[in-house]
Order: C-alpha cells, then structure tokens, then sequence
C-alpha cells in the first residue's frame, strides 16, 4: 500500500484532542492550528475516517510548496503525480482561500489550479479537449498562508459529524465533533453515573454512550473516498469488522439527559434509536431544579443556552443560579459547563477549577470546569 501525508482538521482548541485519537489509532502526529498531521495507508484513511471522533475531515496533502506568482502555482501544481489519485473520469471541484498571501485572488487561485491538473492529466493519459468530469467526486482544496500552498483531497465527504444518528434537532444544535470533545475533556469514566441536564435534542449523552461502549462513531455512515477505485472494498470490509469487534456492547452505563421540553426528549429518544442506543441511555423532561440523586462521583456536562439577546440574559442566569443551587448538594460530583456568557463564574458563585477556551461553530465560549473528588479505588 501506498504511504500518504494526512492531515485530520479540528476546529481551534481542540487538536489535542485530535491528535490522542490519532496516536490511539498508532499513529505518530505533528499538531499545527486547527490541524493534525499524519502519514498512513489507505487502511489508515479508512481507520482515521472511521474512528476519530472529535475531527472535521480527513484530508490527503497532495502537495505542499512556495508560490508567489500565477507561474509558480501552475508549474508546481502541474508537477505532482495527479494520475497516482485522479481517474481519467474524476470529478474534481477545487476550493481555495487565501490568507496574507501575494497570489490573494481565490478565483484565480481555483482557477489556475484547476488548469495546472488539467494540463497534467490531459499529458499522462493522453487525451485533448475537456475532461469529462462524470466519474467519481474528488474535493480538492488549494490554500495558500504566507506563499505557502498546500493542496488537499478531502476523502470523508459529509463533514465528520454527520454520525449519521440525527434525525431530529433542536434550534442551535451542538455539533457531534463538540458534544464528544466535551465528554473527552472531562474525567468520567464509563463505572460512573453521567448527566446532562440541558439535553436538547440528545447529542452530548448519545456520544457519551458511544464513548463509553467504544463504539466507532463512523460505524453508521459512509465516505465519499469508498467511491475511488484505488480504494478497494476490502480495505473498508476490514476495518469496519475490526472496529465492530472493539466495541463493547456489554459495557454497563448509566446516562441520563433531561430538558425542560418534552418535545426534544422526543427527539433526543428518536436519535438514540437510531444510535442503537435507546436501552443505554435515559431521558426525561424535568427543569434543572428538580434533579435530585443519592448517586455519587457523577459527571454533569451541560451546554446551557448562552443568552446571547438581551431579553434571554435574565432567564438564563436564573438557570445558572438553579445549576448552582442544586449542583452545590452534589459535592462529589465533576461540573462541566460551556457557555459565552462571560459573567457565568459570577452568576454560578464559584470560580472554576480550570476554564478552556473552545470555539463552539464561530462563537468562542468557555468550558468552566469544577472537580469533583476523585472516586475512592475499588479492592
């Protein structure tokens, strides 16, 4: 098989993250913004594809070089072994951006990368006039920093969120990325109790529960690079059963997720059905305030609503005041909430153990973090 240069894109403050899944995966890992970076075969695209949880895509580097003039980009892209990736037949749009570069014109950028490929696949298979363009989707994007380009293939398709579990949703629905990066940033462990109180449409104890029984989250979906025919089905068949037998389907877990509207606990059980999950996890309608347990060492990950419009700001700080008042009785719990309320520390009367930045779509918000006890060792 042939070795690739790839790079798994995360959104900023989450490549650490990223780069833990990839080194679990056995692969070594240079983490740049927003990207990390690894070398493997076609049954690693499949692997990363499949596995990583928290990462936009998978990409392949095709290339990566300086250019400075419309020249440069031509001959430099036109140089790389494009028939080694490309059929006679691909289909491939190219994207581009640009950033504090001399070539800054995105069109053109497109444009002349297109022409280069073009130019190189016309030469190696010996054919004039226009590319059909008919056959398989190959998404190519030329991005250019500081004179530095790099052009990537994109091999997952839909974007990696799209588990493929979603039916339904709420009205700012937290992408599935974010929801398994929230609970991989906590310390639960799949022997203790696990609770979101503001549950939504589901999605932070869905990926909760296919942490806990690790279970692939691409298992359910496919990618546009199964379409490719140097991807052979054989690589997929095999990775897909290696990843159905790592998963743990016996795993005991205890996942709650309540809301307030009964209507998204219809739609978070309807999701979890789909996950294959609805005997794992439960949901309730129940406000904030009457949630009581004797259970202890929990974990509560919430993603409350933020009160970005004024005339929310009041009801959502009533709710961080319930939070506090009933998480207060709760001390040997772990307390995770993300929000881009600035003034929620002051709000929930107790500074944070530990606060990270993270960049929930556009919006940057804070996951204000507050330990519980570690749980007494079991004999």
């Amino acid at each position: 098989m042939r070795e690739f240069e790839l790079v798994a894109t995360a959104a900023a403050g989450l490549e650490a993250i990223v780069a833990k899944e990839v080194r679990r995966l056995g692969y070594d890992c240079e983490v740049d913004n927003g990207k990390v970076y690894f070398k493997g075969d076609e049954m690693a695209i499949a692997k990363a594809n499949l596995w990583l949880r928290v990462a936009d895509r998978v990409k392949i580097v095709v290339g990566r070089f300086t250019a400075t003039t419309f020249d440069d980009l031509f001959e430099q892209t036109k140089a790389l072994p494009w028939e080694d990736i490309l059929p006679l037949d691909a289909n491939f749009p190219v994207a581009g951006k640009s950033v504090k570069s001399t070539l800054f014109s995105v069109p053109n950028c497109q444009a002349i990368t297109k022409k280069a490929i073009v130019s190189r696949l016309s030469e190696k298979y010996r054919r004039q006039g226009r590319l059909m363009e008919s056959g398989a989707l190959f998404k190519l994007e030329v991005s250019i920093l500081k004179d530095e380009v790099t052009i990537t293939l994109d091999t997952s398709g839909a974007g990696l969120h799209k588990r493929g579990y979603r039916v339904g949703q709420g009205g700012a629905p937290l992408k599935e990325t974010m929801a398994a990066a929230l609970v991989l940033l906590t310390s639960w462990h799949p022997d203790r109790p696990f609770y979101d109180p503001v549950c939504g449409s589901g999605t932070i104890p869905i990926e909760a529960a296919l942490i806990g029984r690790n279970i692939a989250p691409g298992l359910r979906r496919d990618f546009v690079c199964e379409t490719w025919d140097w991807m052979s089905p054989d690589i997929w068949k095999q990775a897909r059963a290696e990843a159905e037998a790592e998963a743990n389907h016996d795993q005991w877990l205890d996942i709650m997720g309540t809301d307030i509207d009964h209507r998204m606990i219809e739609i978070s059980e309807q999701n979890a059905i789909e996950a294959g999950l609805e005997d794992v996890i439960e949901f309730k309608q129940m406000q904030v305030a009457d949630f009581t347990t004797e259970k202890e060492y929990g974990v509560i990950v919430a993603n409350p609503p933020y009160g970005e419009r004024l005339e929310d700001e009041e009801s959502v700080r009533e709710l961080y005041r319930e939070m506090r008042a009933v998480y207060r009785n709760m001390p040997t719990w772990s307390v995770y909430v993300l929000t881009s309320y600035e003034m929620f520390e002051e709000v929930y009367a107790k500074r944070a153990t530990k606060k990270r930045k993270l960049y929930n779509g556009y919006l940057r918000t804070d996951l204000y973090q507050y330990w519980g006890p570690r749980p007494p060792r079991r004999d």
